[in-house]
This record gives C-alpha cells, sequence and structure tokens, in this order.
C-alpha cells in the first residue's frame, strides 16, 4: 500500500517502511531513525504495550515534549490498539490529573523532569481510579525489552486520539478523532502546502497539539518527509537547525516568524533551504507574509484555518494567492469539507468528513456542538467573500490566543474564583506586541481581604500552564454588567 492511500496510522507506518525504507524518518540529535527503522521500534513499542495489557480502545496518556520517543510511543499506542491522550507539557498536576481521570487512561507514559517539572509527583493528590501503570520514558530500554504479540485490529473508523479542548466551560472536554480523518485531512493538507519526499520539516509546533501531530508527524509520514522535533522553542536553536538539517518546511504561529526574522543572528544562518511556511492561529500582519517571501525567498507561504474538533484543519489557503489575500483570511474550505456563515450569528460552521465524532461521553455538550445537519459550530464569527475564502472577524467562544496556544477565560476565572481574597473575577485577552495576545483579569477583591498582583500570579502559576496566567490585573470594586446581571466584557475590552 502507498502511504497516501493508508486510512490506519499502523497501515501509515508500514506503508513509509515498504516504501521510503532508507530515508530518515526522524532526526533527533545523535538519533537517526530510517523509516524501515522507525516501523521497526513502533512494532516494538506496541508489544510493549501490549504486554502491559494495553488493548482495543485503550486510552493511553502521553506527557512529554516533542522528541522521536514522543512520536514512536504515539505511533505503538496506535498499533496497539489504544487510543492515544496527549497532555500538555505545560500542564500542573490538577489539570492533568482532569484529562487523565476523564478519559479514563489505564496508562501513563511521561517525560518526568522534563525542564524541571516533576509530572509524577504533582499527580500525587489526585484521583486517578483508572490509571494503574505510570511508564517514565526515561525507562525506555527496561520498557521496550518486555513484549508480547499485538493481537489488536485496527479499522479506519476506530478512534485513533482523544485531544482535550476547553471550551466556553471551562472544563475541559475530548474530542474524538478517527484513523481515517487523522489520514485524510493531512492528504489534503500536505498537498496543499507541497510537502513532498525528502523535504526536511522542523516540527516546533508541540505535539501535543492536534495540528503539531497531525499537520507534522502524519503529514510528513504520509509524504515521506524527514521530521526533525524540537522540544522547546528557541530562536537560536531553530536558526542552527535550519542551518545543520536543511530545513525545507517550517509551519508556526505568526509569533516564531517574526522572533526568527527579527533575531540579530538571522544573517549568521544560512536559510536559504527553506521553501515552505504555514501559519494561522491570530492574526497575520501583511508586511510578515511579504519579508518571508522577500527576506527569506519563501516560495510558499500560506495561512490556514482549523479547532480540535475539526481534526486541526478546514480552510486552507492555495500556494499561488498573494500576500493580502494570506494575510486577511484563512483560505477556502479543503475538498469534502463545508464552510459557511449563519446569516443571522455570523457563526462559522463547518461540515464534512474531518468534524470529530463528538466529546468523549458528553452527549450535552456533542449535541451543542453538532447539529441535527452535521454542521459543527465553531464559535467563531466571520465572513466569506465570493471566492469562498474564509475571514475570522471575532470569536463567539471568548478564546484568547497566547503565542499559538488557546486559552479559555472560564477555565483562568475559575481558578482565582477560589483564592480567598477574590469576590468576582472577569479574564480578557489584550493585545501584546510578542504574544499576538495575553489574559488580563478584572478582579472585585473581598472586603476584608485585598489580595496583590504578585499574590495572585503566584496563585495562578501554581494551578495554571504559564501561557494561561494572566499577565496584568486590574482591581475593581465591581464588574461591568448589563440588566440581566451577564459582566460585559465588552465593557473591559473597551477599557483595555
Amino acid at each position: 500500500m502507498e502511504p497516501l492511500r493508508a486510512r490506519t496510522l499502523p497501515e501509515l507506518v508500514r506503508a513509509g517502511a515498504e516504501h521510503h525504507g532508507d530515508r530518515e524518518a526522524i532526526v533527533d540529535g545523535p538519533v537517526r531513525l530510517t523509516y524501515a527503522g522507525l516501523a521497526e521500534e513502533v512494532a516494538r513499542f506496541a508489544g510493549a504495550l501490549a504486554a502491559r495489557g494495553v488493548g482495543k480502545g485503550d486510552r493511553v496518556a502521553l506527557w512529554a515534549p516533542n522528541s522521536w520517543r514522543w512520536i514512536v510511543a504515539a505511533l505503538g499506542v496506535v498499533t496497539a490498539g489504544g487510543v492515544l491522550v496527549p497532555l500538555n507539557t505545560r500542564f500542573k498536576g490538577p489539570e492533568a490529573g482532569y484529562v487523565l481521570q476523564r478519559s479514563g487512561a489505564r496508562l501513563l507514559l511521561v517525560d518526568d523532569g522534563f525542564l524541571g517539572n516533576r509530572y509524577v509527583d504533582s499527580l500525587a493528590s489526585e484521583d486517578l481510579p483508572d490509571l494503574s501503570d505510570i511508564v517514565p520514558l526515561a525507562e525506555w530500554d527496561a520498557f521496550v525489552s518486555r513484549t508480547a504479540d499485538v493481537t489488536a485490529t485496527v479499522d479506519p473508523d476506530d478512534l485513533s486520539d482523544l485531544f482535550f479542548t476547553s471550551g466556553t466551560t471551562g472544563r475541559p472536554k475530548g474530542a474524538m478523532l478517527t484513523h481515517r480523518q487523522s489520514t485524510q485531512v493531512y492528504v489534503a493538507w500536505s498537498e496543499l502546502a507541497g510537502l513532498r519526499a525528502g523535504d526536511r520539516y522542523l516540527l516546533v509546533n508541540p505535539c501535543f497539539n492536534t495540528f503539531g501531530y497531525k499537520a507534522g508527524v502524519i503529514a510528513c509520514l504520509l509524504r515521506g518527509a524527514t521530521i526533525v522535533p524540537q522540544p522547546v522553542f528557541d530562536v537560536a536553536a531553530s536558526l542552527r537547525l535550519i542551518e545543520q538539517e536543511r530545513i525545507t518546511v517550517l509551519p508556526g504561529p505568526p509569533t516564531l516568524y517574526t522572533s526568527m526574522l527579527d533575531h540579530p543572528d538571522r544573517h549568521r544562518h544560512d536559510l536559504s533551504s527553506l521553501r515552505v511556511a504555514v501559519t494561522g492561529a491570530t492574526t497575520v500582519p501583511v508586511v510578515m507574509i511579504e519579508r518571508l517571501r522577500d527576506e527569506l525567498r519563501l516560495a510558499t507561504v500560506l495561512t490556514a484555518y482549523g479547532l480540535t474538533e475539526s481534526c486541526g484543519t478546514a480552510t486552507m489557503c492555495r500556494p499561488d494567492d498573494d500576500p493580502v489575500t494570506v494575510s486577511t483570511t484563512c483560505g477556502a474550505a479543503i475538498d469534502g469539507v463545508e464552510v459557511t456563515v449563519d446569516p443571522d450569528s455570523r457563526e462559522v460552521l463547518v461540515r464534512g468528513y474531518n468534524v470529530m465524532r463528538g466529546y468523549w461521553q458528553d452527549p450535552a455538550a456533542t449535541a451543542d456542538a453538532i447539529d441535527a445537519d452535521g454542521w459543527l459550530h465553531t464559535g467563531d464569527v466571520g465572513a466569506l467573500d465570493e471566492r469562498g475564502y474564509l475571514r475570522i472577524t471575532d470569536r463567539l467562544k471568548d478564546m484568547v490566543i497566547v503565542g499559538g496556544f488557546n486559552v479559555y477565560p472560564a477555565e483562568i476565572e475559575q481558578v482565582l474564583a477560589r483564592h480567598d481574597g477574590v469576590a468576582e473575577v472577569a479574564v480578557i485577552g489584550v493585545p501584546d506586541a510578542r504574544l499576538g495576545e495575553v489574559t488580563r483579569a478584572y478582579v472585585v477583591p473581598r472586603p476584608d481581604r485585598a489580595p496583590t498582583q504578585e499574590e495572585l500570579t503566584v496563585y495562578c502559576r501554581d494551578r495554571l500552564a504559564n501561557f494561561k496566567v494572566p499577565r496584568s490585573y486590574v482591581f475593581l470594586d465591581a464588574l461591568p454588567r448589563n440588566a440581566s446581571g451577564k459582566v460585559l466584557k465588552t465593557t473591559l475590552r473597551g477599557q483595555a
């Protein structure tokens, strides 16, 4: 089978070994795996999972940064018949604990100690009745030394992963995505991006994110490209890798490109191998698109739009689109997908094979998200031009995008509301020159207890990933409300 025809991830790994056997699949420091070598490592890891009792439909969580081990472990999970549950490396114990408990994960694979984070210790007080095994990736060799035959069969419409997204309620929900969606969507994505065999792809987007995993790992396997994972975005390290590994494809949020373009050492590096950039997530300045084309001589610069519930992609620009189109729109729907805008609410709706099967064990939330006609309600406000190109103008869901990471104010509000010095709180996004947006908290203190900004920052850092922590606080006597008592965040945004 050709990789592009594979409709399950185990098929894709095997097809890659058959068609691209000696080509490099992953380059991670001293580790260089060919496509044939990758297939062997994945089969070995799947066998080790089977020996631990992992079988069809079992959820396995992966809490680690981008690396060859993340990729092998993820593909090993689905090859064993399991369902992958990625965890954000910035999560604190309660955040990770909720996802582990909600998903019913029976095994956790963890890079304990990454960036000084004691992930395992942070789970000590969490109630995780289904979690029977924790495997540190530092014990990799010992783990894969004991294997069993994999007996599970994997079908295209089986679940491949649960990516948890917070949503407006602040409680994470697991989007159910299948093998068929994960492969078929990224056949389309990789074609529009111009990804091809022999490309070298710098994987900066975190694999725990839908886009990082699917537009990174899966897209590369479909096309026979080489994955060069980077565990933490560092401009200087990225510039070195681009030069050393002759990187040709570099997707990422706008902040990645602006940081790279403006880095004082950029001109000391040979970046002439770069050919393709794909971005999105926030407003994209026209000048940035022009600089990527003019200064770095990139042949293809595209923007795209999607969300976890749409398997990461719904619309995409085309390679010959002009800089203004790329900057001001998210492109048109990919083949097989419909995008429309509700005439009354102006909400963007998506329908097609890419729409999730629903939220894990949450029929009420699923019914709210996907209507009877199969339209996914995105919560984003937008407009379509005469070409069918989408422009996002606002967010119904109140989401804030901090440096490419989705942040939901309701989640932060729930945390701050538990502080004994906070009577009421409302969180909004405010512009930031480096990250695009950051969060700001408007706090009404309790009459007998006035917390300081420093105190609230420390409190949030102990309970939230760093990118969610408010960068500023405004203390008020009362929050602005309408006649029905709803907080007027539009008023707060106007003040900001």
